[in-house]
């Protein structure tokens, strides 16, 4: 391999991106190009480190001993470059935020780090998924996120710090009319042969997606196919009439017209959420938010586990299990 000076950050990016893709469409997908242009790109830095970085054929594509060798480079000089835009801009501009939806606890989260540093800006986005969410923060459209951080790819892993915040109990979304609406609580085995739907088909959502099927393994219960995407409560609220089918949710999620929230029990089932942002990225305000979440879990036992409670099995970025806390 020849020793290259001057490399274009964006090639290396389009290099790191089908490196923990393995997948040309996807990587383009992440890094919002065509593909054609990613290809291009790609076949450029190999002209100019003088390797071949990955075997294509039609089925698969493969890092070549070259491609793993350059690798964790890139993603040092990306993270240092990356570092840089960010020293020279977190003065003046604002800290954008993902809160995955309205409604849910991280407001609260992002409400206190407001108040722990008035004088900084942190503006709330709505991405609707962590996967999605992480794709922004690496393009550099977003800062910061939260979600589940364990069902992220290991590759989108490597580039993103995180944080643990809260086990947030999760529930079932059900028609007011529905058999179990009646109920305070609804036993996961009451589930049995229904179909819920947790957000199959949706490229921003496969780790929520993920969690549920780990979930529904060995009790019965079925992913519902892939539905309309809805976006606001009156789009949730004609899909949820027009289908008819429960939604896994958490128990934090807002109220909607026509249906009812039931928090899921025996076991309880818990979602495991993270803060998560780009890796070296330094902002008065991050550190802010950082503070905010870890506040709040101490002083609202974020982090103690229910006694009865079920969490996937080996998920990555957990804290250790408290005293008293079930395995």
């Amino acid at each position: 391999m020849s020793t290259p000076y001057d490399i274009d950050p964006r090639l290396l990016r389009a290099f790191t991106a089908v490196a923990e893709e393995l997948h040309f469409t996807r990587a383009a997908g992440r890094l919002f190009v065509a593909q054609q242009a990613l290809s291009r790109d790609v076949r450029r830095l190999e002209r100019e480190v003088g390797a071949q970085l990955f075997v294509r054929t039609t089925r698969q594509v493969a890092l070549t001993p070259d491609g793993e060798r350059l690798l964790p480079y890139a993603r040092r000089v990306l993270d240092a470059h990356d570092a840089l835009r960010d020293a020279f801009r977190a003065g003046a501009r604002p800290l954008l935020v993902d809160l995955n939806s309205p409604g849910l606890v991280q407001e609260r989260i992002l409400r206190r780090a407001r108040e722990l540093a008035p004088e900084h800006e942190l503006m709330a986005r709505f991405e609707s998924g962590l996967t999605g969410a992480v794709g922004e923060i690496l393009a550099g459209r977003l800062d910061a996120s939260f979600g589940r951080y364990g069902g992220l790819a290991p590759g989108l892993r490597a580039r993103i710090d995180a944080r643990f915040v809260r086990y947030e109990p999760m529930a079932v979304i059900l028609p007011d009319d529905h058999p179990l609406a009646a109920l305070p609580e609804v036993p996961l085995g009451r589930l049995a042969g229904e179909r819920l739907y947790a957000g199959a088909g949706n490229d921003r959502t496969p780790e929520w997606t993920d969690l549920a099927a780990r979930l529904f393994a060995g009790r019965g219960i079925h992913l519902a196919p892939p539905a309309p995407l809805a976006v606001g409560t009156e789009e949730f609220q004609r899909i949820m009439a027009k289908h008819r089918r429960p939604v896994l949710a958490v128990v934090g999620f807002p109220p909607m017209p026509g249906c009812v929230l039931r928090p899921l029990v025996d076991p309880v089932p818990l979602s495991p959420i993270s803060l998560v942002w780009r890796r070296g990225l330094r902002h008065p305000a991050l550190d802010a938010l950082r503070e905010a979440a870890a506040e709040l879990a101490e002083r609202e036992g974020w982090h103690d586990r229910p006694a009865d409670s079920w969490l996937p099995e080996g998920e990555p970025g957990l804290p250790l299990t408290r005293s008293g806390s079930s395995g």
